[in-house]
């Protein structure tokens, strides 16, 4: 075999081997149509559940390499409310009372077949308006994101305690 063939196939093999040990974020929407403050048009809930699906692919580069992520969507009710305008569409509003967003997820973590941590929570920040949040103002999830950021960081990897 020539020095360049091995080389190459060598590169091919470490790489193979690598993305074996890549994490993985895997998200399901279960009964999308039943949840409680999703967009009512199909354009509209698809492109949400998209944002969504781009934010929760971001989490892989937060897990360590080998663990897979199983995320089932239950529910999903977002910050505001919506209210009529007078052209027939709707505006979301957000007042800071009892409009906080809420999620209820199942999860599962595993890593080489084994489970490494599951639950069922029911997700939710009340003080949506007052938290610090690493989102810009125009990403109309950025409530939403932060709070699965709190809840990652707090359910997913929680982080070991220095001595």
């Amino acid at each position: 075999m020539r020095p360049m063939t091995r080389t190459v196939l060598a590169a091919v093999v470490a790489l193979l081997a690598s993305s074996a040990a890549l994490a993985e974020v895997t998200v399901t929407y279960t009964k999308p149509d039943d949840y409680t403050d999703l967009a009512r048009g199909a354009y509209d809930r698809d492109r949400v559940l998209k944002q969504f699906t781009d934010y929760f692919a971001t989490l892989e580069k937060k897990l360590p390499p080998g663990e897979n992520l199983k995320i089932d969507v239950l529910d999903i009710d977002l910050a505001g409310r919506m209210y009529p305008r007078r052209n027939g569409d709707e505006i979301r509003v957000l007042n800071g009372g009892a409009d906080w967003p809420r999620m209820h997820l199942r999860y599962t973590l595993e890593k080489d077949g084994q489970v490494l941590r599951s639950g069922d929570d029911n997700i939710a920040n009340m003080n949506y308006q007052q938290s610090r949040s690493s989102y810009f103002d125009s990403d109309p999830l950025r409530y939403e994101k932060q709070m699965l950021d709190d809840w990652f960081t707090k359910a997913i990897v929680p982080k070991v305690a220095t001595k």
